[in-house]
């Protein structure tokens, strides 16, 4: 065993009368790394929240109590080891002695400010950065507050450590998602942590960025280096990194110890689905032929991001688009809601008994149809300070009696997938009580509301833990079959589109390669594809 650095005694936290935390315990050793891992809802991001000595997250009874080094001189703070070491060379920076101190996290003593400037934290879904500053610039502005050092010098040396040496004068709004995951990772570990909080890093990630942001944290924690605590929905992810894991359930420690005997625990918590019978599907509601969109390029000349595209939607459909990243996915969902005008081709949507033309500009074309499309983006944002009956109604434009809206609400959220006897506390919830399945769901009610007659999502797994993928499939289907809705499905994960759709396409280099039910497109792969696709953490078991 290491040498005791955190003690969480008996901590319980609520929120509105809804406990998130109910009496965890648990220790974790300096150097060690913890893996937590549950489905969303669970109190994952709570407790990291509390680590990290937020105040909005103090618990209402128990203690989270920090075992630690102190220099009283520099208020330097170091792990419980630096104790034992001999003077005159106890602390890093002055030599003077260093004591030991129990320093909880919410306490009012000086030494409780020292720690928390030595805990970091990634929050899943907030990249965090100053969006119009460039790279350099965000590594050099997390340095000079926390080091008198040469923060140029350090700045590079970071920037070469997260693989962004080559990106270093553009600005963090241009980078990929997988790249400004990257430079947050190196803004935290600029103030040298003793602890990192990472809260699902990588849920979002293809596997490739994945696998450079693990090997980093893996890389910079353990012994001798940070202390690392991580939320994961992503088993493999918890077995790599963790040397313990820990499962929570319902606010609740149900699980410790070995991360692939925890992670098998959880996943043995997925139920098996019960699939309803489909509805008969109806007509054609959307056409699209022969789709072109060009573009042209200084570096590629002319890119072809849609090159004679094809395929029918039928009404009641769940449709799934699917292929990596630049295969022409986000171009032509962009082109079918009329936000990208193709180059050539034809997109229709029926309205009744009418078809439009999605490329016919104004108030007869694509104005006529775009009320009733509805796009729920992967990076959606409820509004946070208006409860889900607010923010299914008056704060999106609805305007209506409140009778009629709480009815018009309550049928959503059943048609999303609430459980009824739930629906009456949710409606006063807000955004920020809410898990990320849950918030999905309400999102997906958000655009429900508005009776579109199709409705577009990408990337609707987003960071979801498997559980929480079943939940949100289930949620799809609910409302296909409750409301009679069409569904297109833009999507990096095979797994979730096995799971959901029963038609999907294949893209490629702008083109349709396959057509079909899932299971046999998967089959039209490539081992590129396979490994991004089908990753294993994208499968149900």
């Amino acid at each position: 065993m290491g040498v005791p650095f955190i003690e969480i005694r008996n901590v319980s936290k609520s929120f509105n009368g809804n406990k998130v935390l109910d009496g965890v315990t648990l220790t974790i050793e300096e150097g060690e790394r913890v893996g937590i891992i549950g489905k969303s809802g669970s109190g994952k991001t709570v407790l990291l929240s509390m680590l990290k000595g937020i105040r909005e997250y103090k618990p209402e009874s128990g203690q989270i109590v920090f075992h630690v080094a102190v220099c009283e001189h520099c208020q330097t703070v170091e792990g419980p080891s630096w104790a034992r070491k001999k003077c005159p060379n106890c602390c890093p920076h002055c030599q003077k002695e260093m004591e030991k101190a129990e320093v909880d996290i919410y306490g009012e003593d000086p030494k409780t400010k020292w720690l928390r400037q030595r805990i970091a934290i990634m929050f899943q879904r907030t990249f965090a950065l100053y969006g119009s500053l460039t790279v350099y610039e965000n590594l050099v502005e997390a340095l000079n507050k926390v080091s008198s050092e040469d923060a140029s010098k350090k700045a590079l040396e970071i920037a070469k450590d997260i693989g962004l040496a080559n990106r270093l004068l553009h600005a963090a709004r241009d980078l990929s998602g997988g790249e400004k995951q990257r430079v947050v990772l190196g803004r935290q570990l600029a103030i040298k942590p003793l602890l990192l909080l990472a809260d699902e890093p990588t849920g979002t990630l293809d596997p490739l960025n994945a696998g450079m942001i693990h090997k980093i944290i893996k890389r910079e924690t353990g012994p001798g280096k940070s202390t690392l605590l991580i939320t994961s929905h992503l088993p493999e992810a918890i077995e790599e990194l963790c040397e313990k894991a820990v499962l929570l359930e319902g606010g609740k420690i149900s699980a410790a110890g070995n991360p692939k005997e925890v992670t098998a625990k959880f996943l043995s918590r997925l139920a098996p689905e019960e699939i309803p019978k489909p509805p008969e599907l109806g007509d054609v509601i959307l056409r699209v032929k022969d789709l072109k969109k060009y573009y042209f390029s200084i570096d590629k000349g002319v890119v072809k991001a849609l090159d004679g595209v094809t395929f029918e939607v039928r009404e009641r459909q769940i449709f799934g688009i699917i292929g990596l990243s630049g295969a022409g996915k986000t171009t032509l969902s962009r082109a079918i809601v009329g936000v990208t005008q193709p180059t050539s081709g034809i997109i229709e949507l029926k309205i009744g008994e009418e078809w439009v033309n999605m490329l016919e500009p104004g108030p007869m074309g694509r104005g006529r149809a775009t009320p009733f499309i509805g796009l729920l983006h992967q990076e959606y944002a409820l509004y946070p300070h208006r409860t889900v009956q607010e923010n299914l109604t008056d704060a999106i434009g609805l305007e209506l009696p409140d009778e009629f809206a709480k009815f018009k609400a309550q049928s959503v959220l059943t048609a999303a997938g609430f459980d009824e006897s739930t629906i009456e506390r949710t409606l006063s919830k807000y955004p920020d009580e809410l898990s990320e399945g849950e918030s999905h769901r309400v999102a997906l009610a958000q655009v429900l509301i508005k009776e579109p007659i199709i409705v577009l999502l990408d990337e609707p797994s987003g960071t979801m833990d498997p559980i929480t993928q079943q939940d949100v499939a289930k949620s799809i289907k609910n409302a296909r079959n409750e409301l009679g809705q069409t569904f297109v499905i833009i999507s990096h994960d095979m797994g979730f589109v096995e799971n959901t759709c029963e038609d999907t396409i294949l893209m490629r280099n702008g083109k349709i390669v396959s057509r079909g039910k899932p299971s046999d497109v998967a089959k039209e792969l490539t081992p590129e594809e396979k490994n991004e696709l089908m990753n294993s953490k994208n499968r149900l078991p």
